[in-house]
């Protein structure tokens, strides 16, 4: 692998990054605007985040680097620096402000309603920018966007009555399932998997006759007859939700 002068590794495709591989005592303050700076051409902070991330939602994350950020801007990679200074933190900002786009209405007395909320949103949010997928954020960026979001999702699961360590670990459990769901929906083709299924399955099931898979032969057969297909990510998500939000109203019991 190569080096790019901005500090990124490419990797192979589909490699996840991560947020909070800056150095904090740059990152945390630059995330909350603090000591920023306008420069003498007027580029400022959200400029950069803004071209990165239409360079992300182009083309994926690999198609970010501080040099073709630059290039949309139509200014040198050196003047970037005096606002953001690495790709690393280029990403955390790029997250954060792609969180900060999330907003909820009031919040319901309902929780589950809440539940439902918080699974629509963030499914719109990765299909607006699937380059999230991409990134692993189990080290946040620690900005308003972030903290907005957490907060607010919290919000619409705390009614549910669950300690506040169990809340977070809901929530946590939640975005793990959408974010899951939908990347496997993403590399779906109902219509190819469907054409695919019909000839393999009775290949299948050809090749399996006399041998013991009692549960795979009678669920995979139940399972390939219902979705027509190896598999359905929307239904799969939907089942694991309602386990989900089954299994909170039985611990809270």
């Amino acid at each position: 692998m190569s080096i790019e002068a901005d500090g990124f590794i490419p990797g192979e495709e589909g490699d996840v990054e991560r947020t909070g591989e800056g150095d904090p005592s740059r990152v945390v303050p630059l995330l909350w605007r603090r000591g920023t700076i306008t420069g003498r051409s007027g580029l400022t902070v959200d400029d950069v985040v803004g071209a990165g991330a239409s360079l992300a939602d182009d083309g994926g994350l690999t198609a970010v680097s501080m040099r073709k950020v630059a290039d949309r801007l139509g200014r040198s990679t050196m003047a970037l620096y005096a606002h953001v200074p690495s790709r690393a933190a280029l990403v955390d900002l790029m997250v954060d402000a792609a969180f900060a786009e999330v907003a909820y209405d009031e919040a319901p007395g309902d929780w589950r309603r809440g539940v439902g909320a918080v699974v629509e949103a963030n499914r719109a949010l990765l299909d607006r920018h699937p380059w999230l997928l991409d990134v692993d954020t189990s080290r946040p960026p620690l900005g308003p966007g972030t903290i907005g979001k957490y907060d607010a999702e919290l919000a619409l699961l705390a009614p549910a009555g669950l300690p506040d360590v169990e809340i977070d670990q809901a929530l946590t459990v939640l975005l793990d399932l959408v974010r899951s769901g939908v990347r496997q929906a993403a590399t779906t083709d109902a219509g190819a998997d469907g054409e695919w299924w019909a000839v393999a399955g009775p290949l299948l099931a050809e090749a399996m006759e006399g041998r013991d898979f009692p549960f795979a032969s009678r669920v995979g057969q139940a399972a390939g007859q219902e979705y027509g297909a190896p598999s359905d990510p929307d239904r799969a998500l939907r089942f694991a939700v309602e386990a989900l939000v089954a299994g909170i109203e039985a611990r809270v019991r």
